[in-house]
């Protein structure tokens, strides 16, 4: 039903261009190819990696002409902003560039001599300035930016001098603390200012500790 009520907004065009990559995304996830030197790769999988580099280079294109535009008109005001990233969101900078991110990241993991072969990747870093750029005006950015310049083991309403919420007390951990809790067998770490212990939630991942 999501899935419907999503096309349905979407235009006939984006929802076409978006099949056309995830085909182009599934022909080239690797079967029997994996493994394999780069000049023993098919003719139709060089052409669909071939393919695959042309669609990023138009789609980049595309999204390099917009994204300048729509950050000067969102750097008039956070009500100017708040529209402009819900028009983008629904083009194909939010439509499209994410998932065609993922699918090439997934793709170079599982792969990486046919994606470097196909040479899509260097196309998506010449987006990064102009991503920068318009998140840089997201609000709240700047105490976002002072968050992570500050010890984040400690609560931000500490230096502003706010107080907490209902008196309750609040438990400044120091990164000392920290990291002698964690080499005992623990598993602190720092999500937005907060200290959590997700050493419980280590034994259930299967991502490994060094992502966690």
């Amino acid at each position: 039903v999501d899935h419907e009520h999503y096309s349905k907004e979407r235009s006939a065009s984006l929802d076409l261009l978006l099949r056309f990559q995830r085909l182009l995304v599934s022909k080239l996830y690797p079967g029997d190819c994996v493994g394999q030197a780069p000049n023993t790769y098919s003719p139709d999988l060089l052409g669909v990696g071939s393919l695959l580099k042309k669609y990023t280079a138009l789609l980049c294109t595309h999204i390099g002409d917009i994204l300048p535009v729509a950050t000067s008109i969102a750097s008039t005001s956070h009500r100017h902003f708040a529209e402009v990233s819900r028009v983008v969101d629904g083009d194909l900078t939010g439509i499209l560039l994410p998932e065609l991110v993922v699918s090439i990241v997934l793709l170079l993991s599982k792969n990486a001599g046919l994606m470097q072969e196909a040479g899509a990747i260097p196309l998506l870093a010449g987006l990064l300035e102009h991503l920068d750029r318009f998140n840089h005006l997201a609000p709240g950015k700047e105490r976002d930016d002072n968050e992570d310049l500050a010890w984040p083991g400690i609560m931000g309403s500490f230096f502003t001098g706010q107080s907490c919420r209902n008196n309750e007390e609040v438990t400044l951990i120091r990164k000392a603390d920290l990291e002698n809790h964690n080499k005992d067998g623990g598993f602190w770490t720092v999500i937005d200012g907060k200290v959590y212990d997700i050493k419980d939630f280590q034994t259930q991942s299967l991502t490994g500790s060094s992502i966690l």
